[in-house]
């Protein structure tokens, strides 16, 4: 008889592959699953089994990470005909990583629960360099007992990693943290315009205000490349779009209105439709560069 392995793992995306690579090399017995198998292939060739669809990766398993796209993936995955709940393992410990809406959070924990399983919704952040690097910062919201007992798997993938209540929460921190990055990176991008036109050379004023007061992740971390014109992603535009829609709906349903996530939410919307959803967030520049011009010549 087959001992039952551990952890399954669905979603190999970007950061996803690298955070279940992660718990391979610490020991950890995988189970992986992604919508494109050759995403698996360099796990598979650490020794990962690859499981042909969600359901069967839950029934076999004593924990179950998550770390998908959109909503609407987490949806599919959970719920849909092969997904998590048509084969979950009483016991099991559920856990969504994917940056999601507060009310989907909580509707698997509902649907956890009623089966005598627990989950926790702890989304990241930190980037592809963050998730290479095992650095991340996890924000988990759930049962209590379930992150007790997930965190040294946790401490395997992130380097800050809290609880902060009831399902949930740990989208809600995220979002926090996605308003503040927001505005944050149009404020990154317009300093370094500025700077460029000034004459400047950029990777000493990146030296510079880094250290000091205006010091922040994305011009430290992305700024150095913007400057190489390197666009490629470690965090989709398009997934940033779809972070700034969460927190705008449920800012509403709070009450209340943000309306410097508003302005930033339709640059970014501008860069996705100027055909760079597909890139990385620091894209940002190389487009308000090109409205700049366009308005030069216009």
């Amino acid at each position: 008889m087959k001992i039952k392995p551990e952890v399954g793992w669905i979603g190999l995306g970007v950061m996803g592959a690298s955070m279940a690579g992660h718990l391979v090399k610490q020991g950890c017995s995988l189970l992986v699953h992604s919508r494109t198998r050759s995403k698996a292939a360099q796990l598979i060739q650490m020794g990962t089994e690859w499981i042909d669809s969600p359901s069967e990766v839950a029934g076999n398993v004593d924990y179950l990470f998550t770390m998908l796209g959109y909503p609407e993936d987490v949806e599919e995955v959970y719920f849909g005909r092969a997904g998590i709940f048509s084969n979950l393992s009483r016991g099991t410990t559920l856990i969504d990583m994917t940056t999601s809406t507060p009310e989907l959070s909580q509707k698997i924990s509902v649907y956890a629960s009623e089966r005598g399983c627990f989950s926790l919704d702890a989304p990241v952040s930190g980037g592809d360099i963050g998730a290479r690097e095992a650095r991340l910062a996890i924000m988990c919201g759930g049962n209590q007992q379930a992150y007790d007992k997930t965190l040294p798997l946790f401490q395997i993938m992130g380097k800050t990693i809290n609880y902060f209540g009831e399902s949930g929460s740990g989208q809600r921190t995220k979002m926090s943290n996605q308003i503040l990055i927001a505005s944050t990176m149009i404020g990154t991008v317009e300093s370094l315009l500025y700077a460029e036109k000034a004459n400047l050379d950029l990777n000493q004023v990146i030296e510079m205000i880094g250290q000091g007061a205006a010091g922040c992740w994305s011009l430290n971390h992305l700024g150095p490349r913007m400057l190489n014109q390197d666009w490629e992603p470690g965090f989709y535009v398009k997934h940033f779009v779809k972070d700034m829609g969460i927190a705008l709906n449920d800012a509403k349903k709070m009450g209340i209105r943000l309306q410097g996530l508003e302005l930033a939410h339709q640059f970014y919307k501008k860069v996705s439709q100027s055909g760079y959803e597909e890139k990385g967030t620091q894209v940002l520049l190389k487009v308000l560069k090109d409205l700049n011009n366009e308005s030069l010549h216009a």
